[in-house]
């Protein structure tokens, strides 16, 4: 049987295909949560992506006999290597059958334009930024994912370390139960770190105050508490505008915390949502004509589960339990909200102060997924 590897045109038409792809394979399959379509293909359009700004990308299709059976993109963040110094590709959207001579010819596709750029090494999966989904799943492949994160099969990690790649780093996730009331010993910290740094929480009811107010100083922060995480590509003014006019406005307010300081200044941030795991299962990542509904309903309606986004702290803060600020303000929402369980996303699996964090919640680490790096 014959086995072509094609380029992907980065046309709306073209990428639809692409998507499509990375989800049909996982048809039938309880864990695999679909992204949002749209969300995907302008992610990999150069004039809907701001990332391109400062990103060269290439994406690949694996076609055996004709029919779709791989797909990958391999992309250059220019911003990363003169930071780093290194000369890295990036392999993301990585998606393909059990076969040897596919996931062969997929990566060698991407490995071939990789070293056409100068590049000396490539790692993944990672996206254009760390907006983008990264790791790829070696533990925990019984467990539903979720919005932020990969699906993968369990024969991906041994296919790629068949071709020579091997662990540069790993991510852990854990599910915790959401407690019926805010641990006293969160109480009693949050109290101290208030008192000692005059610190408070905001509370907005407007989604467009709070983009008005703290958007854009959000996203500052972000770059700001992640500079010296793995693979961090601060984010540029532009993309602050994008991701303000993406993700701002579908925010559900009681899920978000807002710490500032006494001068009004952003200190940090706390962002959860209600789980859309089943609704992008029943919608197939699509939101029309009916997948909208699925999504809203998951936003308020019933749902027995919150994701953890992200938690932002500024730098001078980190360590000294201003966490504590966050969770005991979104406890109690949580708990009015009737979640049971908490997602807590990808967390650096030797980032032990961001895993303290969780010391007071019954928990357990049920995910853990991979970034692979190979010598080119």
């Amino acid at each position: 049987m014959a086995i072509e590897v094609i380029k992907i045109n980065p046309r709306r038409s073209e990428l639809k295909k692409y998507v499509k792809f990375g989800i049909d394979l996982y048809k039938g399959n309880d864990c695999f949560v679909p992204p949002l379509v749209i969300d995907e293909i302008e992610t990999l359009m150069p004039d809907k992506n701001p990332a391109f700004e400062y990103c060269d990308a290439c994406s690949f299709m694996a076609l055996r006999d004709g029919k779709p059976a791989g797909r990958i993109t391999a992309i250059v963040n220019r911003c990363v290597n003169e930071r780093t110094g290194r000369r890295e590709a990036r392999f993301g959207f990585v998606d393909f059958v059990d076969d040897a001579e596919v996931v062969d010819a997929l990566f060698l596709a991407a490995e071939n334009w990789s070293r056409s750029q100068g590049m000396t090494e490539i790692i993944g999966p990672m996206g254009f930024t760390d907006m983008d989904h990264e790791g790829m799943l070696v533990e925990g492949f019984d467990e539903i994912g979720t919005m932020a994160t990969i699906y993968n099969y369990a024969y991906y990690p041994t296919h790629l370390e068949r071709l020579g790649y091997v662990k540069d780093t790993d991510w852990v996730e854990f599910k915790m139960n959401v407690p019926d009331k805010v641990p006293d010993k969160y109480m009693r910290i949050a109290d101290i770190v208030r008192n000692k740094y005059k610190l408070r929480n905001l509370h907005y009811t407007s989604r467009k105050k709070l983009k008005d107010d703290y958007g854009v100083a959000l996203f500052e922060l972000i770059n700001r508490a992640y500079d010296d995480l793995y693979g961090y590509s601060p984010l540029s003014p532009k993309q602050i505008e994008y991701y303000i006019d993406k993700y701002l406005g579908v925010l559900r307010l009681d899920c978000v915390s807002v710490i500032v300081d006494e001068n009004d200044e952003l200190a940090g941030v706390g962002i959860s949502i209600p789980s859309f795991s089943r609704a992008l299962q029943k919608s197939r990542g699509k939101l029309l004509p009916f997948g909208w509904a699925h999504l809203l309903k998951a936003m308020k309606g019933a749902n027995d589960t919150v994701d953890l986004m992200l938690v932002a702290i500024k730098p001078e803060y980190q360590g000294k339990g201003v966490n504590a600020l966050l969770f005991s303000d979104l406890i109690p929402a949580y708990v009015k909200n009737g979640y049971k369980w908490a997602e807590s996303n990808l967390e650096l699996e030797d980032n032990a102060g961001v895993q303290l964090q969780w010391q007071y919640f019954e928990r357990r680490q049920h995910r853990r997924r991979r970034a692979f790096r190979k010598k080119l």
